[in-house]
């Protein structure tokens, strides 16, 4: 799997969004919990006050009703009793709301029970010394002695009421303290999560400039890619065509139109439209191999004639695959290419086949006649000459002899011509059949082949330890045969042959004579100490009938070395000459190691 770096990734934006989005929600969730604090607080702030104002609205009505009932005893007028009959109603509704307000309080609650318990000991005690008043006959000491229960009662309500609004004024301090305590946090929790989004929308800000320069450079290469691509239809002599198979739209490039002969969009691209212009010898090939489309992941390459819109008619091969888009869509791209020409080579090629298997076939007839026709003659000159000589030789005269002389070698000369030339002829023609074979074996059998020429010239072979190679055997073995042959044919005539093959593991880049490279050859180098040769001649000595030397000089046909080369060739090698005059030659093989 490919690893894609996050910040070049178009992921990357979304991340960046959603974050955005989600610190937006949170810092309206923030501020939402800040404006809902803030308004608890001023809502506690006005209960306390509420509280306050009542538990003071509470206590002078109480302290109304005391005083209406002291200025009754002292003037003993009942219109001092109008506040007192009028405070139950003001100190119960003064309760009321107070309870209510202080309803989410226990301790204010609690407060409230024995604040009830203190009123209404305290309007029991003033209805006592009312009642007491009201008859002329009471003891005094009753009624003093209830207006100093009732005097403590209302210090009792006095130190209870304070008590509650101190009670209130700490609540009201806490509250103020969580307010204020939730103010210093919210204003830096907010500036972090403002600083961070500004961080992140400037990162989101840069990535999409850098896109957007990115997908400038992007769009220019690809008008430049684009208007290559079409150059290059014209000059490739090839049109381009794409199929969607979800929109099961077809795509013509320009030069598309063009190889049919039209205006580039000339029509709308369809495959009926297309079909229009194949030949109708061809229509139903086409027709059968288009259906592929359908059904496999790559169309296979199929030529076809079409005929252009001004009547010619020219070779197209299309070929096509199933590619996978950005969007996702499946789409099948093809290509058109206009092979008249190569069609037209190819028949010419196949003609030139042909004629070359003619050729061939000739060439064939000739090697049987060469082998048998002309042979069967030369054997019975041969034949005649033998009987001549052995018969009738002391008969003639010497210029009779001389002339049966030339005559015999002359045939002799004959015969090496003919088996060198079906030598030669079976090297270019012989079935190529490799096997893995051991060259010592093949070099043994080579100088057991030459065993009475090396015998008659006392030659010398040294050679050491040589690879088994896939090789065709009879080939290198003739190899070994003509080469060995060859140094002994030129060798000097007051000194021993001596032939030395070797043969080691080289790379090409450490010889002179092949191209650079790190290919491994087997190098195999037959040296001898003959005549040798001038350097000049290194690459003529291996031309078909070319030879250095007169034939009264040395025997040959000058077709031996030809066939060593031919012979390595065969085997993708090289062979190459070095000589010295009067010191010797060294011929060079190289066959590929693997």
């Amino acid at each position: 799997m490919k690893y894609i770096q996050l910040h070049k990734s178009p992921l990357f934006l979304k991340i960046i969004f959603i974050i955005s989005v989600a610190i937006i929600f949170f810092i309206g969730g923030i501020t939402f919990k800040h404006i809902t604090v803030l308004k608890k607080s001023s809502v506690w702030v006005s209960n306390s006050h509420e509280v306050n104002a009542e538990l003071e609205r509470l206590i002078s009505s109480i302290k109304d009703a005391e005083t209406g009932q002291r200025g009754y005893l002292l003037t003993n007028d009942k219109n001092f009793l109008k506040p007192y009959h009028r405070s139950k109603d003001l100190v119960k509704k003064s309760f009321a709301r107070v309870s209510n307000l202080t309803a989410n309080s226990r301790t204010q609650q609690s407060n409230l029970k024995k604040l009830l318990y203190y009123i209404n000991k305290r309007q029991n005690y003033l209805s006592k010394s009312l009642y007491l008043v009201e008859h002329e006959n009471y003891d005094k000491k009753i009624l003093t002695h209830n207006l100093i229960i009732g005097k403590q009662t209302m210090d009792s309500i006095r130190l209870k009421i304070e008590d509650m609004m101190i009670t209130q004024q700490k609540l009201l301090k806490n509250r103020q303290n969580d307010y204020e305590l939730t103010m210093n946090y919210t204003p830096l929790l907010i500036y972090f999560t403002l600083l961070i989004t500004l961080i992140l929308i400037t990162v989101a800000f840069i990535k999409m400039n850098r896109d957007l320069v990115l997908l400038k450079i992007t769009i220019d290469t690809l008008s430049v890619a684009n208007e290559a691509s079409k150059h290059a239809e014209v000059v490739g002599g090839f049109g381009g065509w794409q199929f969607n198979f979800e929109k099961n739209i077809y795509t013509f490039s320009d030069n598309e139109y063009r190889l049919l002969g039209c205006e580039p969009q000339s029509f709308v691209a369809s495959l009926e439209a297309y079909l229009n212009f194949i030949h109708p010898e061809d229509l139903e090939f086409v027709i059968e191999n288009t259906k592929s489309i359908l059904t496999a992941n790559d169309l296979a390459p199929f030529t076809y004639r079409i005929i252009r819109k001004d009547g010619e008619i020219r070779y197209f091969r299309t070929l096509g695959r199933i590619v996978t888009v950005a969007s996702g869509d499946k789409t099948f791209i093809g290509t058109t290419s206009d092979v008249t020409e190569e069609v037209y080579a190819q028949k010419i090629i196949e003609d030139r086949n042909r004629e070359l298997e003619s050729n061939n076939k000739e060439l064939t007839a000739f090697n049987y006649i060469a082998s048998h026709d002309l042979q069967e003659p030369l054997r019975k000159i041969e034949t005649f000459l033998s009987r001549l000589v052995s018969k009738d030789y002391e008969n003639l005269s010497k210029a009779g002899q001389q002339y049966v002389s030339s005559i015999q070698s002359s045939a002799n000369r004959m015969r090496i011509l003919i088996q060198d030339l079906l030598q030669f002829s079976r090297t270019n023609k012989a079935e190529k059949a490799f096997e893995e074979t051991d060259l010592n074996y093949l070099l043994e059998n080579a100088k057991q082949e030459l065993a009475q020429i090396i015998e008659e010239k006392k030659a010398i072979i040294e050679a050491n330890e040589l690879p088994v190679l896939c090789v065709i055997p009879f080939q290198i073995q003739q190899l070994f045969i003509n080469l060995i042959n060859n140094s002994l044919k030129y060798s000097k005539e007051d000194s021993i042959p001596i032939i030395k093959i070797n043969c080691s593991t080289i790379i090409a880049n450490d010889e002179e004579f092949l191209a650079q490279s790190n290919t491994k050859y087997h190098k195999i180098t037959v040296s001898d100490n003959g005549i040798g040769f001038e350097q000049e001649y290194a690459k003529k000595i291996f031309i078909l009938f070319n030879r250095l030397h007169n034939k009264n000089e040395y025997e040959g046909t000058g077709i031996g070395l030809a066939i060593c080369k031919k012979i390595v060739e065969n085997h993708k090698g090289f062979i190459f000459a070095k000589g010295v005059s009067n010191e010797g030659a060294t011929f060079i093989i190289y066959l590929p190691a693997s």
